[in-house]
């Protein structure tokens, strides 16, 4: 089996070097508008789906994104896994603005967005509990390291948590405290419900967080504003086209076998509405995310 990567991220990524038979496709879903079409390109044999989340000239802020079309056209696009590539701010000192953190756990306090394909009609319920594939999660970071970027990876048994807010307003600095004193790591405004939904679509999942700034808590740093976002962003622009680069020659020589820990098979434990009593309506919405399982009823 080869490897087709999804990608989550910025207009930057989609003007790596070397990007081979470039075409802007637009995928209907039963859920919605995509955040704008999918360029569909190759690279170093490795096939790839980039998404701008935010669509092109970022039109959509991080509440106004459908999540659900995003990740459903990202299935039927063949994608076998998914990378996304986000701006983030510190919520620790170690974490310096430019770097880059493998986060593997999350936090969500997002509330306004739609976070499952399963409800009335056909209910599901997957585990989340480690929301990140460990392997592609590992393999993004060897890709950032190897272009320059300084990598913050877990160690064995070890959380590095992305809190995940609604915004788009920054955080006040009462709660940017409240977030250090749970232990959170970095803070962001779209990798929730993202990472939900894509473990519903059986899609192994991994982020690289971009830290652009240390959000409102640090005595000895402004608060965060989007001048010192962008600057940032754009300095790290670079090591995250390497990274996308790095990453496709890895895996363009080899052969892609099964997520080690399953998650493309999580659906076979998790539907829990009978057969007869599903709503054939929501069943015909649910034909790529679950299709799997559930044309085998």
């Amino acid at each position: 089996m080869s490897w087709t990567l999804g990608i989550l991220g910025g207009s930057g990524l989609y003007d790596i070097d070397g990007l081979e038979k470039r075409e802007w496709v637009r995928i209907d879903t039963p859920w919605g508008e995509t955040s704008d079409e999918i360029l569909f390109a190759e690279l170093n044999g490795v096939r790839l789906r980039f998404l701008p989340r935010h669509g092109r000239g970022h039109a959509l802020s991080p509440s106004s994104v459908n999540y659900r079309a995003n990740i459903d056209a990202l299935k039927r696009a063949g994608c076998t896994d998914v990378l996304s590539i986000s701006a983030v701010g510190s919520l620790q000192e170690a974490f310096a603005p430019g770097d880059f953190v493998a986060v593997n756990q999350f936090i969500d306090r997002t509330h306004e967005r739609e976070s499952s394909f399963f409800g009335p009609g056909c209910v599901a319920h997957v585990s989340v509990a480690d929301p990140v594939c460990a392997r592609l999660s590992g393999l993004a970071a060897d890709a950032a390291q190897s272009a320059g970027a300084h990598v913050h990876r877990p160690k064995d048994g070890e959380h590095l948590t992305y809190l995940a807010i609604e915004g788009p307003q920054f955080s006040t600095k009462a709660e940017s405290a409240i977030y250090r004193s749970w232990g959170a790591d970095v803070i962001g405004m779209t990798n929730m419900p993202e990472a939900k939904l894509a473990r519903e679509a059986e899609l192994p999942y991994a982020t690289l967080a971009m830290v652009t700034d240390y959000d409102c808590w640090h005595p000895d740093h402004a608060s965060v504003d989007v001048a010192s976002v962008i600057a940032v962003l754009q300095e790290n622009a670079a090591k995250a086209a390497g990274a996308v680069r790095a990453l496709c020659e890895t895996l363009g020589g080899t052969t892609r076998t099964p997520c080690p820990s399953g998650i493309e098979t999580v659906l076979d434990v998790a539907m829990i509405t009978a057969p007869d009593a599903r709503d054939a309506a929501v069943m015909r919405k649910l034909d790529a995310v679950a299709g799997r399982v559930l044309s085998d009823e």
